[in-house]
Order: structure tokens, then sequence, then C-alpha cells
């Protein structure tokens, strides 16, 4: 059956489809990011990593087109994203997905309806092929048992799966993930993990995952980007992550509190700002 939109066909890259070149963005007069580039290849699981505030987050809402570039370019299946126009964004975007931190569901919906809601959105299909998606994307990620329960019924991690087959119900060229660990026990994490590399494989997807988890991200992604102080300051597959000498992302990987990220923020000598508040409270009682 014909969507009810444009369908939208990117001019192709062979290699990348997310492309982010001398990328500058900032809030205000506050840089966030400073001549960012990267490349996502097609296929691929990437992720990127780094402090908390060092604009990860910020990078997949330029992907997506939710922020603008104050330089640089962001490309997305060879196209710019922030040259589209509207219609040709919202076309863009059908072609994307988002796993939202925590998930995100409907709370006032149910499992299967949550999972239904981006195809009775987006694609003009009967209502006995939205049910047969759903249920295969539910059963791609073990709950096809669980689509009539409420998301107050749900666990975190059950959750978590129900987003990602939201997510990928589109069976979409692009899926952005952000934090998709977050707040998961042992177990639930490594069944996301488990099933973020599968479905990507099988949709022939490209993953962009953003997340602080080291272990579970290793076991999973093909490249990763380190970003500190709004650029990229390391790079590289599992295997020469794991073997870096970069002081930033070997301090990162390890959890390490001694090394380039401080643990004190930038204040005047203690003994100095001791001794000069004990002399302020000497000269309030003297006068």
């Amino acid at each position: 059956m014909a969507p009810r939109f444009p369908l939208f066909l990117p001019r192709v890259s062979e290699e990348n489809l997310v492309e982010i070149d001398a990328v500058s963005f900032g809030y205000g007069r506050s840089p966030v990011l400073e001549g960012i580039s990267m490349r996502m290849r097609r296929g691929k699981v990437i992720a990127i990593m780094g402090g908390s505030g060092c604009g990860k987050t910020t990078l997949l809402r330029l992907i997506g087109g939710q922020l603008r570039p104050s330089k640089g370019e962001v490309r997305v299946g060879g196209r710019a994203v922030h040259e589209l126009d509207r219609e040709g964004l919202y076309a863009l975007r059908r072609r994307m997905s988002m796993l939202f931190q925590f998930g995100a569901l409907f709370t006032d919906m149910t499992v299967f309806d949550n999972v239904a809601f981006p195809l009775r959105e987006h694609a003009k299909l009967s209502e006995a092929m939205v049910r047969d998606l759903v249920l295969m994307k539910l059963e791609a990620v073990g709950l096809r048992g669980a689509h009539n329960l409420m998301p107050s019924e749900l666990s975190g991690g059950m959750s978590r799966r129900v987003a990602l087959a939201r997510a990928v119900v589109m069976d979409p060229m692009l899926v952005m993930y952000d934090e998709p660990f977050a707040g998961l026990d042992p177990i639930a994490m490594s069944v996301v993990g488990s099933l973020i590399r599968r479905l990507n494989d099988a949709l022939g997807a490209t993953s962009i995952i953003v997340t602080h988890d080291v272990v579970e991200s290793l076991q999973i992604v093909d490249y990763l980007y380190f970003v500190a102080g709004g650029r990229v300051v390391g790079e590289g597959t599992p295997e020469q992550i794991r073997a870096t000498e970069l002081p930033v992302v070997h301090q990162f990987i390890h959890g390490e509190t001694d090394g380039p990220v401080p643990f004190h923020y930038p204040a005047p000598g203690y003994d100095e700002d001791v001794g000069l508040a004990g002399a302020r409270e000497e000269a309030a009682h003297a006068a």
C-alpha cells in the first residue's frame, strides 16, 4: 500500500550514511561543539562517548535536524540536514528513529499500541498488517506475550525492549540511541545490547549510540568516538580503544579519578582561600 507521505530517496553515499564535517555549535555564548568531524559507515554500530555535558546528545539533535550547526555541515544520506525544507526534513526523519533515555513510552497506551503508534501515524496500512508488523517486532525483542500490558506493568528492561521494538517498527535506515543502558541491571543491559546489535544487522541499518557504558559498548559496537571539550579526542575500533594510550580516553575507559579530567573544579589555592575567609571573619568580629 502507498504511504501517506512522499517517499524520501537520499543521494546515496557508498560508505557513509552520516557525515559530520567541522561542526561547531553552542547555546548562546556557551560553546558546546568546536569543529567536530565524524563518519558513520552504513550498516555499522557506532558509539559516541564522553563525560556529561560534552555534547553527545547535541550531536544526535544536529543529525535529526532539531538543531542547526553554527558552522560546518551535517549530512545524512548525502544531504545536508540543515539545508532541507520542512517537507524534506520530515521525510528524512521518517527514515530515522530514536530510542530515548528510559524508553519514553506513552503511559496511557498498551505495549501493542506504543509499538503501533509510528505505523498508524505515518503509514497507510490495514489494522491486520499493523498487527502482524507489531507482533513481529515484539517477537524480535522477546515480548510478544506482553503486548496487552501497560507500561506501568513492565520492568525497566522490558520497557527498554518495548521502546526498541517501537524504534525499529518502521525499518529505519538510521537508529539513534540516547543512553540506552541507563538504569538497567546487568542482565537487562546485556539483553538490550545484544538486541541493538542483532536488530541493526537484521535491518541493515546504521546505529549511533550515545552512552557512558564502556564495557557493554565495547562488546557490540564497530567504532567509537570520544568527545571532550567540544572536540573529538580519540576514536577507533574496540580493539584500538582497549589498547589506547591517549590519556583522556584511557582515563574514561578505566574510570580513573586522576588524569586529564580533573576531580576539582578550578579554584584558588585551598590554603589561600580558607585563609582569606578566616581573615574576613576576624575582621568582622573586630568591627
